[in-house]
């Protein structure tokens, strides 16, 4: 990817699409230096890698009054946690690069002067760690009938590293609609014998959802999203996101 001018960052909180509501999205990422200096530092500081963190915060225009408006979502979110996920500046195709975790909504501000465009401000900080990823399902495809993703070749994961997974629900249409999600690798990208992963709740309303697998080696390099819906006449739009950390 080539320098870029930001016009199209996409940021899922949870349930909800920011990217119609927000004009300024940051994410920040550190790990504390934590002071190791002894005698035989040669008279420099000599410092340790201490815990890492990581924190999104986001502004942009207000609205309200339903599940899928930044204030409803801003307002029941406070203090609880779930999946954020970040593209660079796209998130339109599979493949798209994307960065994600799980975080705790910490703060929500609203309002401004007299005459202004109503805004928000929100910041959300890192319960798990940052994942440097991949966009495995776009958000502008409804989906209406049982089927799998386009195959990504993450790479295998190594032993104490993990697959980590993000599922943002969206929208959901129809009579009793429901969607399982989950995770399958494959050996290659023909996905002839996928073997699950990760499987997701079922979902029947806007909302998210992130797992991991559990730290032991995975060989198959090869990963895709797939999901069953059910219901009548369901159409329901999801973003999800892999990477291994």
């Amino acid at each position: 990817m080539s320098k870029t001018i930001l016009t199209n960052v996409r940021c899922f909180a949870v349930g909800v699409d920011l990217t119609g509501n927000s004009n300024k999205i940051e994410l920040s990422s550190e790990v504390e230096a934590k002071e190791s200096t002894n005698y035989a530092s040669q008279g420099y500081k000599e410092v340790m890698g201490g815990l890492a963190s990581a924190e999104i915060s986001g502004e942009g225009q207000w609205e309200a009054f339903d599940v899928t408006k930044v204030d409803d979502a801003s307002w029941a979110g406070l203090g609880g946690t779930g999946p954020w996920s970040i593209s660079a500046n796209n998130a339109a195709n599979v493949g798209d690069l994307a960065y994600f975790t799980q975080a705790l909504r910490v703060d929500y501000k609203f309002g401004d002067a007299v005459g202004e465009v109503a805004p928000w401000t929100s910041t959300a900080k890192s319960s798990w760690p940052l994942v440097r990823g991949q966009f495995a399902h776009p958000p502008g495809t409804a989906r209406t009938a049982t089927g799998t993703g386009t195959g990504l070749n993450v790479g295998a994961v190594a032993a104490n590293k993990r697959m980590y997974a993000s599922l943002h629900v969206l929208s959901v249409a129809g009579t009793t609609p429901s969607i399982t999600a989950r995770v399958e690798s494959s050996v290659d990208n023909t996905f002839a014998s996928p073997t699950t992963r990760l499987t997701f709740t079922a979902a029947t309303a806007v909302g998210g959802q992130i797992l991991r697998t559990a730290g032991t080696a995975i060989t198959d390099p090869w990963w895709r999203v797939a999901w069953t819906i059910s219901g009548t006449s369901p159409s329901l739009l999801f973003a999800a996101a892999l990477g291994i950390q």
